[in-house]
């Protein structure tokens, strides 16, 4: 656990706070204003609740079940209730990390003060994440509208001391031993409690907020593998020029263009069109090595558009009532996913996008019609090894998943809860097939580095010297475990060693040795 402590104060959250939290273990503590707020708006909660006229969500039923005015007697068991029913989840657990975000964001909105929770039971969501205890959250159960409901409620319900947590050993154990072991009280939930400690979006948030932090370093990788592809085909770099790309001037193209020209800055391969292997002059070279910038660009702007969007909900306060500051509580539909899940949609198009120029490329160095002097599928000997052949294959095989997985799951809609809730989000669907795509990604960018490498370094056989940047790549990639050419061998371990190279940012960090930092 990082010692690292995030403040959640009335508003400020960052999505560096989020990635703290949930994939870091920072400690998290409440400000002394979100503290104050949570009881000035618990008393305006506290004040409906004793008038004998029914507010939605503090003395009535829930959903399409709302018409019931609840007496004060069963209101606390209207917020167990609630919390238990909802806890509906099934199928494989959620990621750790996921489930960390997702409570924290929750908080988080809990802090805001418009939500009428009590200090303590914010205080007691803060602890859970300090000690480390993960609720046991399932894959299937939200629909992205009044929240992410079933996964929110596997978190309540550990608040409550009930179901089944992970404890910081790995072990899950039933949620009461957990907190016991902690010295933690499980939370008595009071009116509306129930109801606000449900419904956000804070899952499908928190898998944006990671999603692109993933993804702007891959995009910056792919940035590199482009440019080692460009030189090891002995491409031209004058289609990076800076006046090209001012003159079509999206933003992200021109940093991805800067960004491979630096790589490139120094290079004995680039411009070598006919001179090394006797081809016919090239003019131009094919478009998955010249539009490298404009594919990774618009692939950029489109990370931009979508941390917009993130940050926004960031600031939000989603829960349904809330508590304005003037003291109304108001019925909303904030909690509908749609903002979260058309970015979360959109970053798996353009992901599946980047992963099919990285392999177009990867399948253009293999290719000894087109790789303009490099050995067939870069192997030591051709017809006795096979080189990099299959490992094109499990690139290929990860790209037409890419492909499937962009289709948008935003596009859909389930009714429920008896046609009120008749019009629903999806976001969490599309933030969990976005996180198994960021995942492909970076297989298929490492898959792209490794073919890359080897065939700078039979390009420096051949008496032509790489670019300082993409040699400093070559030797930090070696030195990482994944071999260089030679006789074919067990090839999983090298790939295996690219792709955590590539996922942990140890690309960026070698050829920024040489280049200074990257965008």
């Amino acid at each position: 656990m990082d010692m690292h402590t995030v403040v959640v104060g009335t508003s400020g959250t960052t999505a560096e706070d989020v990635v703290a939290v949930a994939r870091h273990g920072a400690r998290v503590e409440l400000s002394a204003t979100a503290v104050d707020a949570l009881a000035a708006a618990r008393l305006i909660v506290d004040a409906l609740a004793a008038k004998p006229e029914p507010v939605y969500g503090v003395s009535t039923g829930f959903g399409a079940l709302a018409s019931r005015h609840i007496g004060h007697e069963l209101r606390a068991q209207l917020q167990r209730n609630i919390v238990r029913s909802h806890a509906a989840g099934m199928g494989p657990r959620v990621e750790r990390e996921v489930v960390r975000a997702l409570m924290f964001l929750r908080l988080k909105t809990v802090a805001s003060g418009h939500t009428g929770v009590r200090p303590e039971v914010a205080q007691t969501m803060a602890d859970l994440l300090n000690a480390g205890i993960t609720p046991v959250v399932h894959e299937y159960g939200s629909l992205g509208c009044s929240g992410d409901l079933a996964p929110l409620s596997h978190c309540a319900l550990t608040l409550m001391g009930e179901g089944e947590a992970e404890g910081p050993d790995g072990t899950v154990r039933p949620a009461g031993e957990l907190l016991a072991a902690h010295g933690i009280a499980p939370v008595e939930l009071a009116e509306k409690e129930g109801l606000a400690l449900l419904n956000g979006t804070d899952g499908m948030l928190g898998m944006l907020v990671m999603a692109l932090a993933d993804l702007k370093n891959l995009y910056t990788s792919a940035d590199i593998t482009a440019a080692l592809s460009l030189e090891a085909l002995l491409g031209t770099d004058k289609v990076l020029a800076p006046e090209l790309h001012a003159i079509r001037p999206h933003p992200g193209q021109g940093v991805s263009a800067d960004n491979m020209l630096r790589v490139l800055a120094g290079s004995g391969l680039t411009g070598r069109h006919a001179d090394v292997t006797g081809d016919a002059p090239r003019v131009q070279d094919a478009y998955s090595v010249r539009c490298a910038p404009q594919v990774n660009g618009a692939g950029r702007d489109t990370l931009d558009h979508a941390d917009i969007v993130a940050g926004r909900e960031l600031a939000s306060s989603v829960d349904n009532p809330v508590v304005l500051p003037d003291g109304r509580v108001e019925s909303n539909g904030n909690f509908h996913g749609a903002p979260v899940a058309y970015v979360l949609d959109f970053l798996a198009i353009v992901a599946a996008d980047l992963g099919s120029i990285c392999e177009r490329r990867t399948d253009r160095l293999l290719d000894k019609n087109r790789s303009h002097g490099l050995p067939p599928f870069l192997a030591d000997d051709a017809g006795v090894d096979s080189g990099l052949m299959i490992a094109q294959y499990t690139q290929a095989a990860l790209v037409s998943e890419m492909k499937r997985l962009a289709v948008p799951a935003s596009a859909d809609s389930i009714p429920s809860s008896a046609m009120q809730e008749d019009h629903v989000s999806m976001g969490w669907s599309a933030a969990r097939k976005l996180r198994t795509a960021v995942d492909n990604l970076a297989r298929i960018v490492a898959v792209e580095l490794y073919a890359a490498t080897r065939a700078v370094e039979l390009r420096a056989a051949q008496a032509l010297v790489p670019a300082p940047a993409s040699q400093a790549a070559v030797a930090a990639l070696r030195a990482a475990g994944a071999q260089g050419p030679g006789p074919d061998r067990f090839l999983a371990p090298d790939l295996a060693a690219a792709d955590t190279f590539v996922r942990e940012g140890r690309l960026v960090a070698a050829v920024e040795q040489v280049t200074g930092p990257l965008a």
